[in-house]
C-alpha cells in the first residue's frame, strides 16, 4: 500500500482551510491545518509535509516569504499559492521560487482536487525519474561506457545481444578504445556476473611460462615449481577470461590453446590428467589478424574459433560526437579524485578536442584530462593552454634532432625512440610500449636484441 502523502494548507480563512482539508481527506490524503504563516513553520519543524497550499495574502508571513522559508527547509517539497489578487506577474514570480502552480481565488473543489493530483503524479513521475537516472548512473560507472554516437549506440547493442549468450567474443580495435572495458560490460550483464571475470595480457607473460599460466602446473614440474599452481583457466572457472592482446600468444601455444576452448578440459604442466573447466572467452587484439594468418604467425583454426561473435570497436576518431560526453565524464572522475568543487572546460578547448585525431583513442584523451585538471590547478575552467597535447607525442624531441642536426641510420633512430619511451614512462615497460604503437613482447624483444648487440 502506497505511502498517504501528507499536505499543509495555510490560510487565514478558517472555512477555507476546513473546506479544503474536507476535500483533500476524502481524496485520502492526510490533511494539517495552519492558520498562518508562523503556525506553518513551526508545524515543519516536528514534520515533513510533500505538498504546502497556502494563501499569497495573509497577516505577518505572506505567502511568498512563506515559500522561500519552507523551501529552505524541504527543498523537495512542492508549493501550491492561493490568491485573490493573481496576475501574471505575481504567478511568474511564484514559478521562479519554486512554486509547483498558482491558483486564484474563488476556485470550485474539483478545480483544487486536480491541481493536487496533478502535482502528485508530477511528483512520482519525476520520483521515478531520478530512480532511473541512478540505476544508469551506476551501469555507467560499473561499464565505464560514455557515448551517443551512432558508432557508440550501435556497440552498446552488439553488448546488450551477446552478453544474453556463452559466445566466444572476439574484440577488435585500435590501443586506448576500451576493449577491457566492452569485455566487463559484456561479463556485468551475462549470466556469469556473480563468478570470476579474470584477464591476461599475452603480450606480457614471457614465452617459456606461458603454458603454466595458462593451464597450471605441478610440484616440481620445472625449475621453480615448488608447489602445485592453479592455472588462470582453472581460477576463472564458471566466470569469463579475457584473453587480452591474443595474437601475440606464441605460436606453438595456439594449438593448445585450441584444444583447451573446444574440449574446456586442461592438463597441468608436470600430470597428464584432464581438469573440465566452464569458463566463457573474450579475445582482444589490435593487429591485423588476416595479415598474422597470411604470415603464419597466427593459426586460422583458431581465429574462427574465437570468432564466433566479432565486435569492431570504433576508433575515438570516428565518435567524435561522443568527445563532449566523454570529456564531461572524465572531468566528473578526476574533479572528484583531486577534490576540485568545480571544473568546466572552455569552447576554445572543447573545439581543440574535438578536431583532434586522437592517435591514442580515449585513453588519451582520459589521460589528457586528468593532466589538464592538474596543469589547471584552482581556475574552475580548463583552457587551451592547459591542454599540452604535444607531450602525448613520444620522442618527439628525439626525431627533431635527428632531421635537422644530422641524419642517422634508422635501427639507431629505433633505439633512440625506444629509450626515450622508457625514460619518459620512468622504465614501464606496459606504458613505454603504448606510447611506441608496439605491444610489450615486441618491445622485450627489442631490449634482447639491443643487449645481444652491446656484447
Amino acid at each position: 500500500m502506497p505511502d498517504i502523502k501528507k499536505i499543509l494548507v495555510v490560510d487565514d480563512d478558517d472555512d477555507l482551510r476546513m473546506i479544503i482539508k474536507e476535500s483533500l481527506e476524502s481524496e485520502i490524503y492526510d490533511v494539517t491545518e495552519a492558520e498562518n504563516g508562523n503556525v506553518a513553520l513551526e508545524l515543519m519543524e516536528d514534520q515533513k509535509f510533500d505538498l504546502m497550499i497556502t494563501d499569497l495574502m495573509m497577516p505577518g508571513i505572506k505567502g511568498i516569504d512563506l515559500l522561500h522559508k519552507a523551501k529552505e527547509i524541504y527543498p523537495e517539497m512542492g508549493v501550491l499559492l492561493m490568491s485573490a489578487y493573481g496576475t501574471v506577474e505575481t504567478a511568474v514570480d511564484a514559478m521562479k521560487r519554486g512554486a509547483f502552480d498558482f491558483i486564484t481565488k474563488p476556485f470550485s473543489i474539483s478545480h483544487i482536487e486536480s491541481r493536487v493530483n496533478r502535482f502528485f503524479e508530477y511528483s512520482d513521475l519525476k520520483q521515478e525519474n531520478t530512480i532511473l537516472r541512478k540505476q544508469l548512473s551506476t551501469q555507467k560507472i560499473n561499464h565505464k561506457l560514455v557515448g551517443q554516437s551512432k558508432a557508440a549506440l550501435d556497440l552498446f547493442a552488439n553488448i546488450e545481444i551477446v552478453s544474453q549468450s556463452d559466445a566466444t567474443v572476439f574484440l577488435r580495435g585500435e590501443s586506448g578504445t576500451g576493449k577491457e572495458l566492452v569485455a566487463e560490460a559484456i561479463h556485468e550483464q551475462s549470466e556469469r556476473s556473480g563468478k570470476p571475470f579474470l584477464k591476461i595480457n599475452c603480450a606480457a607473460v614471457p614465452e617459456s611460462l606461458f603454458e603454466s599460466t595458462l593451464f597450471g602446473h605441478e610440484k616440481g614440474a620445472f625449475s621453480g615449481a615448488y608447489k602445485s599452481q592453479k592455472g588462470i583457466f582453472e581460477e576463472c572457472d564458471g566466470g569469463t577470461l579475457l584473453l587480452d592482446e591474443i595474437s601475440e600468444i606464441p605460436y606453438m601455444m595456439q594449438a593448445k590453446l585450441l584444444r583447451v576452448l573446444q574440449e574446456m578440459r586442461v592438463i597441468r604442466v608436470g600430470n597428464t590428467m584432464e581438469i573440465p573447466v566452464d569458463v566463457r572467452i573474450i579475445a582482444t587484439t589490435n593487429k591485423d589478424v588476416s595479415e598474422l594468418i597470411n604470415t603464419g604467425k597466427f593459426r586460422e583454426d583458431l581465429f574462427f574459433r574465437l570468432n564466433v561473435f566479432p565486435i569492431d570497436i570504433p576508433s575515438l576518431r570516428e565518435r567524435r560526437d561522443d568527445i563532449p560526453f566523454l570529456i564531461n565524464h572524465f572531468l566528473e572522475l578526476f574533479k572528484t579524485k583531486y577534490k576540485y568543487d568545480k571544473k568546466t572546460i572552455s569552447s576554445e578547448a572543447l573545439q581543440k578536442l574535438t578536431d583532434y585525431d586522437w592517435p591514442g583513442n580515449i585513453r588519451q584523451l582520459q589521460h589528457l584530462i586528468e593532466r589538464s585538471i592538474l596543469f589547471s590547478a584552482k581556475v574552475s575552467e580548463i583552457d587551451v593552454q592547459h591542454l599540452r597535447i604535444e607531450q602525448d607525442i613520444p620522442g618527439l624531441k628525439t626525431i627533431e634532432k635527428a632531421i635537422t642536426d644530422e641524419v642517422i641510420p634508422l635501427a639507431e633512430m629505433e633505439k633512440k625512440l625506444i629509450y626515450a619511451a622508457l625514460k619518459k614512462t620512468n622504465d614501464h615497460r606496459t606504458q613505454a610500449a603504448e606510447l611506441l604503437g608496439i605491444t610489450v613482447r615486441t618491445l622485450r624483444n627489442k631490449l634482447h636484441q639491443f643487449e645481444d648487440e652491446a656484447e
